[in-house]
């Protein structure tokens, strides 16, 4: 009797011991698992949190508005006041500004020139919105598949394992061909899928700058072709 409560005292602690260990396998152990490829994994998703908060910089300073600006250079073209109105398109630093300040420098031009300058200084605008969207778009896609990459590769690893281990084939022999297929597949699916919600994100933000800049434009054809200027 004294021995089994020994040998269930013994158990007891081996569980315990079990769970300790276990307890103290954290998501940075989990990564060293997964090999090399999560150290790529890594570098992708710092480019994509790079991108992503530069280009939401980028945009947020681009979404900037003045109720009050087309105002201002209406009354300041109204009057023949142009030096003041390209004054203010200087000192406002968003796409709108640049854009107008070009139609502006065009005056006195026939107005398809104008309208074919504007827009092409608007389609530079949003093309430097979008710089970085390509790159995010493909670690959204690429991630998954270097994960799946390091999943092949994991389960060649623990195959081999296991033919070279004959009839002696173990848990812990296939363990670490096992924790590299499954790490890498987690690791890849995560850093696409939040690179992909980001991509999307932000190209929400670019299309709406592509929309004011073009409410913008014909706000500033339709001033020009106000017969009170």
């Amino acid at each position: 009797m004294i021995q089994d409560v020994a040998t269930a005292g013994t158990m007891a602690e081996g569980v315990e011991e079990m769970a300790e260990e276990a307890v103290e396998l954290n998501v940075i152990d989990l990564a060293m698992q997964g090999g090399w490829i999560m150290l790529v994994l890594l570098l992708m998703s710092i480019y994509a949190i790079y991108v992503f908060v530069e280009r939401n910089v980028a945009l947020r300073q681009a979404l900037k508005q003045d109720d009050n600006f087309m105002s201002k250079i209406k009354d300041y073209i109204h009057s023949g006041n142009i030096d003041s109105a390209i004054a203010l398109c200087n000192a406002t630093d968003n796409p709108v500004a640049r854009m107008v300040e070009k139609g502006i420098s065009r005056m006195g031009r026939p107005l398809n020139d104008i309208n074919t300058a504007v827009e092409n200084v608007g389609n530079i605008e949003v093309g430097r919105l979008e710089n970085g969207l390509a790159g995010l778009a493909s670690v959204s896609g690429g991630a998954p598949m270097i994960g799946f990459l390091g999943t092949v590769t994991g389960m060649i690893q623990a195959f081999f394992e296991m033919a070279n281990a004959g009839n002696n084939i173990e848990v812990s022999t296939l363990a670490g061909g096992i924790y590299t297929a499954l790490v890498t597949t987690v690791g890849g699916l995560f850093v696409g899928i939040i690179a992909y919600f980001a991509y999307n994100y932000l190209v929400a933000r670019v299309d709406k700058v592509v929309r004011i800049l073009e409410a913008r434009t014909m706000e500033f054809m339709d001033l020009l072709n106000d017969p009170a200027n």
